[in-house]
């Protein structure tokens, strides 16, 4: 099977399979294998190729995310990452790319999606005009809970600045049939970024950024399980969260 990421961003960039090659340090056959058999390098290769190509080394490559990342240790695990930061975006937008009844989002700011993403709310968008059921719950700025959370992590008052950010992002949601929108100033133990069955939770750390905090994966496999308590969690959270209104 061809790689056309790969192929579509060696045209873009006036790339050969001999130039890539020398740039790597492998033979042109090597390059060509890539593009036409889909074979996938060694990371290390693979990182000098993308560095090379200005491009996300597991948007050409996704397998070497996997590979690298899983440890199975439950059924409902798919991956485990040390950092938040190990995480390209395209993650989180492939994830809820794929829901078809359910995206929920738990989290302070996270304004990073956005950042990364400026297509998120199209996307959200077009999710809840497919049938999604969109809730999306932010920190609430004034909230003791994000205060002292920006004293915990040394980021002082940049923490309630970005939950206000990251309102001012959603808030082009709001009235859209499907989408709900509301803050919370509970205490957050993780954030949640949840699509149908599977689930990105980023544990939260005392004393550590939200991007140097660990990720897990999780897909739903019984009644029960971790995926649910997570789920669950949202759901309590949920409950006592304010809806922010429009105007």
């Amino acid at each position: 099977m061809t790689n056309e990421r790969l192929r579509a961003t060696m045209a873009a960039g006036g790339w050969t399979h001999a130039t890539l090659a020398e740039a790597t340090g492998v033979d042109p056959k090597s390059v060509e294998r890539w593009v036409n058999l889909g074979r996938v390098p060694r990371r290390a290769t693979a990182m000098k190729a993308a560095e090379a190509l200005s491009e996300d080394v597991h948007a050409l490559w996704p397998a070497l995310r996997q590979a690298r990342a899983a440890r199975a240790v439950s059924p409902e695990l798919v991956a485990l990452y040390d950092q938040r930061a190990d995480l390209p975006v395209s993650v989180f937008v492939d994830l809820i790319a794929q829901a078809r009844e359910r995206v929920d989002i738990l989290v302070y700011a996270a304004v990073f999606l956005h950042e990364a993403y400026p297509r998120l709310n199209d996307l959200l968008r077009e999710r809840a005009e497919d049938g999604c059921a969109v809730r999306i719950a932010l920190g609430d700025a004034d909230s003791e809970n994000v205060q002292l959370r920006g004293s915990e992590e040394k980021f002082g008052h940049g923490i309630e600045s970005r939950c206000r950010l990251a309102l001012m992002h959603y808030r082009p949601l709001l009235g859209v049939p499907g989408i709900e929108l509301r803050t919370h100033g509970t205490t957050l133990y993780n954030s949640l970024y949840r699509a149908d069955d599977q689930v990105l939770v980023n544990a939260h750390v005392w004393g550590v950024n939200a991007y140097g905090a660990p990720v897990w994966h999780l897909r739903r496999n019984a009644d029960g399980g971790i995926f649910d308590t997570y789920a669950e969690s949202f759901n309590a959270v949920w409950a006592t969260a304010t809806t922010v209104k429009e105007g």
